[in-house]
C-alpha cells in the first residue's frame, strides 16, 4: 500500500470519530448549535496535517506483529489503532490551537489559525480543552475492557504535561517581544525540544502500538524511549537547521526562527562558539523584526561556520542511534526495525 493510501485510509476513519464524539454530545443533550460547532472545531484542526504520528501507531504495530502490510490487518485492529492514532492527532491540535493563541500565529497549515476565524476567537481557548477531552472520550468507549486501558490513560496524561513542561520552558525562555540571549542554552534547548516535541511526537505513538500489541515489559519501552527520545531532539535540531539554511522551495516554508527569537539549536551553537563582538551582533539583531537585522545574524552564523557544525552533529548522532538500535534487546518481542524505520525518515530529511 502506497504511503498516499495509507494516508487516505487513515482518514477514512476520521468522519466515524467525529459521528461518535457529536453522539456523545447530544447524549448530554447539547444544542444542535453547538454539536455544529463542535463538528466545525474537529474538522477544521485536526485532519490538516502531515498525519505522521498518527500513522506511525499503525505502522509500528504492523512490524511488532510481523504484518507486511495493512492488508494483514483485520478491520477491527486497524479501527482500534486508527483510533488511538486520531487520539494523537486531537492530542497534537489541542497544542496547536492553544500554541497559536500563545505566539498570536496568523496562520496554520496554509489557513488562519482557528482563534482568527471568524466569530471563534477566544472561544478558541475552550475549543482547545475540548480536543484534549475527546481523547479520552474516545479512550473510553473502545479500549475500557481492555487490560492496558490505564497504561493508555497513564501514557497520554504523561505525555501532556511533558510537552506542556516543554511548552511553559519555551515560553517563559524566548517570549517573542522580549529578547534576552542570556537565557539562552544548548542544555535549555535539549530541555525544551525532548519535552515539546519528542516524547509525544515519537515515543507516544510507539508506546501505544506497543501496549496493543502486548510488548509492553518496562524493559522494552525503555529501550525505545531511550532511543526515540535523542532521536526527536536531532528531528527537532534538523527543523531549526532547515529554518535558517534550508532553501524555501525544500522546506516549503520561508525561515522566521530568527525574526521570532526562537531558542534555535542554531543561535545556541553560535552564543557558545562567538566573540565578544559576534555576540554584541546578536543583541543587537536577533529577535527584530527586520530583514536587515535578520541578515546580520545569519552572516554570524555564517562566519562561525555553524552548518558544518550541524553536519558533524549531524553524522555522529545517526551513528550513535544505529549503535543503540543495533544494541536492541528482542527477546521479549520488541523489534529494532521500528527504530530504524524512524531513524530512516528523519536522517538527512530536507524538508
Amino acid at each position: 500500500m502506497s504511503k498516499e493510501d495509507k494516508r487516505n485510509k487513515f482518514l477514512s476513519v476520521f468522519p466515524q470519530l467525529v459521528d461518535e464524539l457529536k453522539s456523545i454530545l447530544a447524549g448530554y443533550g447539547m444544542t444542535q448549535d453547538a454539536l455544529q460547532w463542535y463538528e466545525n472545531s474537529l474538522n477544521y484542526n485536526t485532519p490538516g496535517g502531515k498525519l505522521n504520528r498518527g500513522l506511525s501507531v499503525v505502522d509500528t504495530y504492523a512490524i511488532l506483529k510481523g504484518k507486511s502490510s495493512y492488508e494483514e490487518l483485520s478491520e477491527e485492529e486497524y479501527f482500534k489503532l486508527a483510533m488511538l492514532g486520531w487520539c494523537i492527532e486531537l492530542l497534537q491540535a489541542y497544542f496547536l490551537v492553544a500554541d497559536d493563541m500563545m505566539d498570536k500565529s496568523i496562520t496554520r497549515r496554509g489557513q488562519p489559525c482557528w482563534y482568527r476565524v471568524p466569530e471563534v476567537g477566544e472561544v478558541a481557548i475552550n475549543d482547545a480543552f475540548m480536543l484534549e477531552g475527546a481523547i479520552y472520550c474516545l479512550l473510553k468507549n473502545h479500549f475500557k475492557k481492555e487490560a492496558y486501558y490505564v497504561d493508555l490513560l497513564e501514557l497520554f496524561h504523561d505525555v501532556t504535561f511533558q510537552t506542556e513542561l516543554g511548552q511553559m520552558l519555551d515560553l517563559i525562555t524566548a517570549p517573542e517581544d522580549r529578547v534576552d540571549l542570556d537565557k539562552f542554552s544548548l542544555e535549555r534547548h535539549s530541555f525544551i525540544v525532548r519535552f515539546k516535541t519528542a516524547y509525544y511526537s515519537f515515543y507516544l505513538p510507539v508506546a501505544l502500538a506497543m501496549y496493543v500489541a502486548g510488548v509492553s515489559d518496562e524493559q522494552d519501552l525503555k529501550q525505545a524511549q531511550d532511543v526515540l527520545i535523542p532521536l526527536g531532539e536531532y528531528f527537532q535540531i534538523q527543523d531549526d537547521f532547515l529554518d535558517c539554511f534550508g532553501k524555501p522551495e525544500d522546506i516549503g516554508k520561508i525561515g522566521t526562527d530568527i525574526q521570532d527569537n526562537k531558542c534555535s539549536w542554531v543561535v545556541n551553537t553560535a552564543l557558545k562558539l562567538c566573540s565578544a563582538e559576534q555576540r554584541k551582533v546578536l543583541d543587537a539583531n536577533y529577535g527584530r523584526k527586520n530583514s536587515e537585522s535578520e541578515a546580520k545574524c545569519k552572516q554570524v552564523f555564517d562566519d562561525l561556520k555553524i552548518d558544518s557544525i550541524y553536519h558533524d552533529y549531524e553524522e555522529k548522532t545517526a551513528q550513535n542511534l544505529r549503535n543503540m538500535i543495533q544494541n536492541t534487546d528482542e527477546t521479549r518481542g520488541f523489534k529494532s526495525q521500528v527504530l530504524t524505520v524512524f531513524l530512516e525518515k528523519v536522517y538527512k530529511r530536507k524538508k
